[in-house]
């Protein structure tokens, strides 16, 4: 659930209701691919954690007999995750802003820099000097609130069942490329397939397989729901409005027919606590990273400059002026256009019989793995071609 709790971020909120506003149910498609895709590359990392009790970076590295391949791998993984964590960052203190405005009526006394500002302090001293678990289970209880409140008022609104079944069927409507990588960005988090690894190695076993499968499906498949709930509702009160969602303000009408006009606040303490709890987790992920690659130090520096340099450059990134809507969905569409790189990665080491041995992929393992690879680099060239030109 950790997972799910880190996935739902502002992000999520963000991507999902664009997409329900801008182009009502024709995306869902897209969310039902992405948790689909999430759950079988978390089922990769999580046997590979078990099975050879490594970190995914460090096993990917180990994977790799060459000298001069393995630094190369290494610097590939790092600028990657690096580079896309910090997009993510900034949508992540963005988001947690967006919710802080939205509780103080639509405006912030100071505007939004000192509220960036303290949000990078206390996730570097969270990482660097402690990490209270009452804290993260506060904000994680808040997401999941947020969460209910959604699930609730898609049952309250009841949508058309017609058109929202229809949007089941993959197509991509006049404008909406964009908008679907993002989906996939948001939901197909790349750090989380290192964060998930991680946790993982340190609850259960190999022959508590099936265990922690089964607890993967169950997480993601209700974080799944829960993204598939928030674009149906958005559809159902913002599609065809005419409205133009610029703050968290406009998000939060899609929950007035719930909590009137208590709405705008739900929304915003839930964005605030998604934002501040992811804006933990993408420089945690990319902390234990670092320390994988570097495995011959036993010091904790590698994890806390790894996890500084995210926390900063997404702090930065967030203080441009950009407004925090847009940042958010940018940082969702880099996401999305970096899995295939971490699908590579993952499939080949996912294949490695020498490392896995009989928990090496099978053959239906292998064409989900090669299905999913094919689809995200067909959308993230195909966004490429667009934006150079070379498709309509």
């Amino acid at each position: 659930m950790m997972v799910s709790a880190a996935f739902i971020g502002p992000g999520t909120v963000t991507a999902c209701t664009l997409a329900g506003a801008n182009f009502g149910f024709a995306l869902l498609w897209a969310l039902l691919f992405a948790t689909i895709t999430t759950i079988v590359l978390q089922s990769f990392a999580i046997r590979i954690a078990l099975v050879t009790q490594l970190g995914l970076a460090e096993a990917m590295l180990k994977s790799v007999t060459s000298p001069i391949v393995r630094a190369l791998a290494a610097l590939l993984l790092i600028s990657a995750l690096v580079l896309g964590n910090a997009a993510y960052e900034a949508g992540n203190m963005s988001g947690a802003a967006l919710g802080l405005e939205a509780i103080n009526g639509g405006s912030l006394p100071f505007g939004m820099a000192p509220v960036i500002i303290t949000i990078a302090l206390v996730a570097s001293a969270m990482l660097i000097f402690s990490k209270p678990r009452w804290v993260e289970n506060i904000l994680i209880a808040l997401v999941l609130l947020m969460s209910a409140a959604f699930i609730l008022t898609f049952l309250l609104i009841r949508p058309d069942l017609g058109a929202l079944l229809r949007g089941f069927v993959p197509a991509v409507p006049e404008g909406g490329l964009l908008t679907a990588i993002a989906l996939i960005g948001t939901t197909i988090v790349p750090y989380n397939l290192f964060l998930h690894a991680a946790s993982v190695r340190d609850r259960w076993n190999k022959e508590q397989m099936p265990e922690a499968q089964l607890d993967n499906r169950i997480s993601i498949g209700i974080g799944g729901l829960v993204s598939m709930t928030i674009m149906a509702t958005a559809a159902a009160s913002l599609f065809g409005s005419g409205k133009t969602i610029e703050n968290a303000v406009d998000m939060a009408h899609q929950l007035t027919p719930l909590f009137g006009n208590l709405a705008t606040i739900t929304l915003g303490a839930g964005l605030f606590a998604a934002g501040l709890t992811s804006a933990i987790t993408a420089p945690l992920a990319t902390g234990y990273i670092v320390q994988e690659i570097f495995t011959t130090s036993n010091s904790r520096w590698p994890f806390r400059i790894g996890a500084l340099i995210v926390i900063l450059s997404g702090m930065f990134a967030a203080l441009l002026g950009y407004r925090p809507v847009e940042l958010i969905f940018v940082a969702q569409i880099a996401n999305g256009l970096l899995l295939p790189i971490i699908a590579i990665f993952l499939l080949r080491l996912a294949n490695n019989r020498a490392l896995l041995g009989t928990y090496a992929n099978g053959v239906r393992a292998n064409i989900l793995g090669a299905a999913i690879l094919l689809i995200t680099t067909a959308l993230g060239f195909r966004l490429i071609a667009r934006a150079l030109g070379f498709w309509p």
